[in-house]
């Protein structure tokens, strides 16, 4: 039954990381990874990254965005798990549940249009109401004071439904006794959801806490990508976005070798890190 899984990993996961030594190498799509000649000095693309002038930009914005992600992406979903479960109105629950999860299924390039659609400076429906109102209009898209707040807003609200079912399921795992016996000591529906719901389902949180800091580099390309322009470079260029002009782009393949395997490493050490931490609370992953 693991084969099919084991089997996955091998040929898409460990088998193309003998790839990574093109970021030691002066790669050349026509002679090959073998046959390209080795890079002088090893770190030369490592180094043209780090003394690169956008670089102390690019690190910025890429963790900025994704802590905020992180930080206010976590409580929401949470939030709404325990609200479902707390929800006695079966029909109300399943339709909530419903609505929730399914822009997790839209595309960004959707999500970007229904963007559009509210938030465009001249003809969005929400500058309508400020402009109809006495206002001035506001480039939500264009605007570097607002541009992450629409990020990480968008974010949420696509992940919302689809983070609240893994804490549902981790919920509905929580012994049903420990309520009973909670009904008896007299707990009311907060007591229960603070004293029995959150410590009952604080391991998933952790877990999810921790899976999230190894991606914390990884601050979302798709999304901005799609979403960003020329006019919020400054607070919305990522490693990922830079990458795909240089690397991609340019045909710069060594150096988005050499920047991806940075990220991972990165990511490798808060893993590990975050995982020590939370070992002191009796929650590590290993």
């Amino acid at each position: 039954m693991l084969a099919p899984g084991l089997i996955w990993y091998i040929v898409y996961k460990y088998f193309p990381m003998y790839g990574i030594i093109i970021a030691f190498k002066d790669f050349d799509i026509l002679s090959g990874i073998m046959s390209s000649p080795w890079a002088d000095p090893w770190y030369k693309h490592f180094k043209q990254f780090f003394e690169s002038p956008y670089f102390a930009q690019l690190l910025t914005n890429t963790f900025l965005i994704s802590v905020y992600k992180i930080f206010f992406g976590m409580v929401p979903p949470i939030a709404l798990a325990l609200l479902l479960h707390e929800c006695r109105i079966g029909w109300l629950k399943r339709l909530v549940q419903m609505l929730s999860y399914m822009p997790h299924f839209l595309s960004w390039v959707i999500i970007y249009g229904i963007l559009i659609a509210f938030l465009s400076q001249s003809s969005g429906l929400f500058n309508r109401w400020i402009v109809e109102s006495g206002g001035q209009s506001i480039p939500f898209l264009t605007s570097t004071d607002w541009f992450r707040s629409i990020l990480v807003g968008s974010d949420i609200w696509q992940n919302l439904g689809w983070g609240a079912i893994i804490y549902l399921a981790a919920i509905s795992g929580i012994d049903p006794t420990l309520y009973e016996a909670g009904r008896v000591d007299g707990a009311g529906r907060l007591r229960m959801m603070w004293s029995i719901t959150l410590p009952g389902i604080r391991n998933v949180i952790i877990l999810l806490l921790i899976l999230k800091l190894g991606h914390i580099l990884d601050a979302g390309f798709e999304q901005i990508y799609i979403l960003y322009n020329i006019q919020v470079y400054p607070v919305s260029d990522i490693i990922d976005t830079w990458v795909f002009r240089t690397g991609l782009e340019q045909m710069n393949f060594s150096m988005g070798a050499a920047v991806g395997l940075f990220k991972s490493l990165i990511g490798f050490i808060l893993v590990v890190a975050a995982n020590q931490i939370a070992k002191r609370w009796g929650e590590g992953i290993w």
